[in-house]
């Protein structure tokens, strides 16, 4: 039976895996079509199929008959619809999903939220900052998402505010890693909002929150990830001490020396090799006591950093001398 054939076939299921074998036909120049079609089938399994195999066409004639299928009846079809959508690349794509960027069902107005984060397109901002006010969390997470990829300063206010107080954890979390991509002008504005998620009640958030701080590279974070290196979560130490590293934070060498003691091995590999970016003399000792660490990566990380260390105060000894 050739491939066309099974795609006719009166059995959902032969038609099914005709759809999962078309892209693999050697003697089928352009299965598109095909898989268009196989987008109105009537049964929901190859539906799903179809719009899962045609991940990476972005022909109009594609799109058309794609998007629609957001609001199919069949989760199973929706959720495919939604995973190859958000795979799209050309920007030119975002016309078929803006009319869903406001669709009542909040099912469809995430997935085209989520399908349209990608392409970076200026038209998106607005209805993303509308739906920061839905009730329903997905909707408000892919909103978040929107404007944290379009990078725009006017999104700040909005994104604090999610980061602050939104009622769902994981909506605060994409929010605070949002906004890693404000600027010196709005550090200001920002850090009080970082500080209170260092202090969530989800450590996850609190995690996120230390790894924003490091990629913003404000020095007002430096007493707030201080605090965090005594987190119950190892965790969010973790990620405090690569940002007191990537900050240079004088002020997080005895808690970073503190963490050389921790049985987590990973918390210890990050402080050992935060200190030596921050390069402070007073590491030293507690470097030297990490040659002896365990751990072989430890030792290893150990040994980098004092030579780093050494090599600092040579640099500075002679540049003082001249």
């Amino acid at each position: 039976m050739s491939i066309h054939e099974r795609l006719r076939s009166t059995d959902a299921e032969v038609r099914r895996l005709a759809v999962i074998d078309l892209p693999y036909c050697d003697d089928e120049d352009d299965v598109a079509p095909w898989l268009v079609a196989a987008l109105a089938d009537t049964d929901a399994a190859v539906r799903a199929e179809a719009a899962r195999a045609l991940e990476g066409y972005e022909e109009p004639e594609v799109l058309a008959a794609l998007v629609p299928l957001l609001k199919d009846a069949q989760p199973e079809v929706r959720d495919a619809v939604a995973q190859t959508l958000a795979e799209l690349k050309e920007a030119g794509s975002a016309r078929y999903l803006v009319p869903y960027l406001t669709d009542a069902e909040p099912p469809v107005q995430a997935a085209a939220l989520r399908a349209v984060k990608a392409l970076r397109v200026e038209v998106a901002f607005e209805p993303a900052l509308a739906a920061l006010e839905s009730a329903d969390p997905a909707v408000r997470r892919e909103a978040v998402g929107v404007l944290g990829y379009l990078k725009k300063l006017e999104a700040i206010g909005a994104l604090t505010q999610a980061a602050a107080h939104d009622p769902d954890a994981e909506v605060r979390r994409v929010a605070v890693g949002a906004l890693g991509f404000a600027s010196e002008t709005v550090e200001v504005s920002v850090h009080p909002a970082l500080s209170r998620a260092l202090h969530d009640a989800a450590w996850q958030v609190r995690e996120e929150a230390a790894t924003t701080f490091g990629k913003l590279g404000t020095m007002l974070g430096q007493a707030d990830l201080v605090d965090a290196m005594a987190d119950d979560y190892w965790q969010v130490r973790v990620k405090a001490a690569r940002a007191l590293g990537k900050l240079k934070a004088r002020a997080g060498v005895p808690a970073l020396s503190e963490a050389l003691q921790h049985p987590i091995s990973n918390l210890r590999k990050e402080a050992v090799i935060a200190l030596g970016e921050i390069g402070d003399p007073r590491a030293i000792t507690p470097l030297e006591r990490a040659l002896a660490d365990a751990d072989p990566d430890v030792r290893k990380l150990a040994k980098l950093a004092l030579a780093s260390i050494q090599l600092n105060g040579a640099a500075l000894a002679a540049g003082e001398a001249s």
